[in-house]
């Protein structure tokens, strides 16, 4: 059943909600009207009617405005209600935002934005609570710590990026036999045969790290070389050879049949890191260095050219060579910048550890063992730690933990600070105070609800005996029959073609 408003026709309607009623203007003739008793900011350019030729675009872009409106009414919520008005937050009832942030990037990211300024207490709460001053003492306690830890971390950073220098330290070499003589009643075959079997094992001294560095891994080759004339020219050398699949061991052993005490020499390539070579022997009494890296080696060279003041004065980049120069790289004269090149035939592999060692068949030498202390550069274990340190997620997932009950405490509180601000407002003004509320609640659910105009007047009867109601009819009966009239127009334009 369709319903009659005062002051109208029957079989009149309403225009629909886009286009509202109001006093007429262009592009009808006049000058636009004024409501009486309202002044000329108020009218609204949406209750303006538009022309027939427009109405449909203008009504597709008051829909697109005021969808923008609502979304950003759902967004704006918090700012639009008065002070100490509850928001969306805290009624439950009315859930104004449903998005997850999960599947909304957007979202997500402002709420992070949000946590790091959720830590601090409001100042209105500071000022109710003088003791949450030490909280804020504590959190600019900590971000100071976190700047510092940041730095540190860029500057440990920095440091790993640079060769740190190999600390020297001494391996033990053990060396030790025994001797298994022949038993007749033994059931096996290798019982049944004398066989010694000979150790070599080792270890770091006062070695401070955690984790203990294997004997194997300071080497990169060992051969035992045993008597050629008791077991061949081909069963006479036992080899180790280091390879990316190697597994490192605590030591190695090597069993042979035999009753006879049997002379053996160890030859041990230690594995330098990073890598030295062996200087030819002119280069090496020229510098002073008999095994060191490339780079050391360069250096000694540049400093012997600064030393006997053998660069050229008119072009820097030359070296004139003095007569050790020419004997060794036999030239009078060469660029600095070659030098590293000319450097690859003069540099040969290390000499390897030689040691002398006799394996005792006699059982008043089987507990003897014979013992050598080596010189090895190993990295500084300060290093380790640093990587370490760099790589550790232990602390951070508790941290962030705690941060999370930071954040969920510092919204609790702002919380009941509302809901006391709140009650406070309502004790002082109770009547005021909910007529103040309900004008709040009422024009966010006009923008929510996509309403234009203000319903609660429109609803009463004595809305409609404004002065300026019968034009808006006449307006509005107009309007209609314009567009009627073009609509006839087009019909018979398209009929006579």
């Amino acid at each position: 059943m369709e319903r009659k408003r005062p002051g109208m026709p029957s079989g009149a309607r309403m225009p629909h909600q886009g286009a509202p009623m109001g006093p007429p203007g262009p592009p009808y003739g006049g000058s636009p009207a004024v409501r009486p008793g309202l002044p000329s900011p108020v009218m609204e350019p949406s209750r303006k009617r538009p022309a027939p030729s427009q109405q449909v675009q203008q009504q597709q872009q008051q829909q697109q405005q005021q969808q923008q409106q609502q979304q950003q009414a759902v967004q704006n919520r918090a700012r639009k209600k008065p002070v100490g008005f509850p928001g969306a937050s805290e009624m439950p009832a009315r859930q104004m935002d449903m998005r997850d942030p999960q599947s909304d990037p957007t979202l997500g990211s402002n709420a992070k934005r949000r946590k790091m300024a959720d830590k601090i207490l409001p100042q209105r709460i500071r000022e109710l609570v003088p003791e949450s001053q030490a909280y804020m003492d504590l959190l600019a306690f900590e971000r100071k710590l976190d700047q510092t830890i940041m730095r540190k971390r860029v500057d440990i950073q920095e440091a790993l990026k640079r060769p740190m220098k190999q600390q020297k330290r001494k391996l033990r070499l053990y060396i030790s036999n025994t001797f298994n003589p022949a038993r007749p009643d033994a059931d096996d075959s290798d019982g049944s045969i004398a066989s010694w079997e000979l150790r070599v094992e080792g270890k770091l001294l006062d070695d401070p790290g955690k984790q203990k560095k294997k004997f194997s891994s300071f080497f990169k080759s060992l051969v035992i070389e045993l008597d050629k004339e008791l077991y061949g020219p081909d069963n006479h050398l036992v080899e180790w050879h280091r390879t990316p699949t190697t597994q490192e061991t605590d030591g190695f052993q090597v069993k042979r049949p035999g009753d006879v005490s049997v002379r053996c020499t160890l030859l041990l390539m230690l594995d330098y890191q990073p890598p030295q070579f062996k200087l030819d022997l002119r280069l090496a009494r020229l510098l002073g260095i008999h095994t060191q890296t490339r780079s050391c080696i360069i250096q000694a060279l540049w400093q012997y050219v600064k030393t006997n003041k053998l660069q050229d004065s008119h072009d820097k980049e030359y070296i004139n060579c003095d007569k050790y120069f020419q004997q060794i790289f036999d030239c009078p004269r060469l660029k600095f910048s070659e030098i590293p090149q000319r450097l690859t035939n003069l540099l040969l592999p290390p000499d390897p550890i030689v040691i002398n060692h006799v394996i005792s068949v006699d059982p008043n030498d089987q507990k003897k063992t014979a013992c050598y202390d080596i010189d090895v550069e190993v990295e500084d274990p300060l290093k380790s730690q640093m990587s370490s340190f760099l790589l550790s997620t232990a602390n951070q997932q508790e941290i962030a933990s705690l941060d999370n009950k930071i954040h969920e405490t510092i919204e609790s509180i702002n919380q009941l600070k509302i809901q006391r601000d709140f009650m406070l407002s309502f004790s002082r003004d109770p009547k005021g105070y909910i007529q103040d509320w309900l004008k709040s609640q009422s024009r966010d659910l006009k923008l929510m609800t996509d309403v234009v105009g203000n319903p609660e007047e429109e609803r009463r009867a004595a809305f409609y005996h404004e002065p300026w109601s019968q034009e808006a009819v006449s307006r509005y009966f107009y309007c209609k029959i314009q567009q009627r009239r073009q609509e006839l127009e087009q019909a018979l334009a398209v009929r006579n073609t």
